[in-house]
């Protein structure tokens, strides 16, 4: 985008969806705490080299002391280092995690699923293939319907608009996903309100 240009108004040829907001960042350590009330200290798993992580930790942060939550980052790397970082954050009771949205946390998904299972740590996630794969809950955008409104924008610019023209649109649709399998194995009874408000559940 150009000096001038905002998300309503890109310039050049670029526009698009967000598939997150940093707000939505704050509702997972909310989330983490309604499953898991005993839970006092956070992991949060981020990609150091990804500044939307970042930003998305310093969110979480300013929310954690108001839910009694001591936060602290495990950044992602390499296997081997999330690992230990786990295994040594674990080694302390009550603890739970969060996973930041970014394509370090995709790329691990496997062995964060494995670990969080493995420790017992209560995870929420930023997208719902985390909690398909075995993780409890994840909160986000439901990239599906993204897929969707982007396909509306391509078709817009293969009749003549320009892209300049179309804003950057912020997600309008969000999902939660829980695994109640997950749950029972962790000894958590997810709370009435929060099944009532899931999206989807896997049982």
């Amino acid at each position: 985008m150009t000096q001038s240009a905002s998300l309503a108004r890109p310039g050049g040829n670029v526009t698009g969806f967000m598939t997150f907001e940093f707000g939505q960042s704050g509702k997972w350590v909310e989330l983490l705490k309604e499953i898991a009330p005993t839970v006092r200290r956070v992991a949060v798993l981020r990609d150091l080299a990804n500044t939307a992580t970042v930003a998305q930790f310093g969110a979480i942060q300013a929310v954690g002391p108001s839910l009694g939550l001591e936060v602290i980052p495990i950044n992602l790397r390499e296997a081997g280092e999330i690992e230990q970082s786990m295994k040594r954050f674990a080694s302390s009771p009550n603890g739970g995690l969060v996973v930041a949205a970014s394509g370090a946390a995709i790329r691990y998904r496997d062995l964060i699923v494995t670990l969080s299972a493995k420790y017992k740590l209560p995870g929420v996630y930023p997208y719902r293939f985390f909690v398909t794969d075995g993780g409890l809950a994840s909160y986000g955008a439901d990239l599906i319907e993204n897929y969707r409104r982007a396909a509306g924008y391509v078709d817009r610019i293969l009749k003549g608009e320009k892209p300049a023209d179309l804003p950057v649109q912020a997600p309008t649709k969000y999902e939660l996903v829980i695994n109640l399998k997950t749950a029972k194995a962790l000894d958590l009874a997810v709370p009435p309100s929060v099944r009532a408000r899931a999206d989807d559940v896997v049982e």
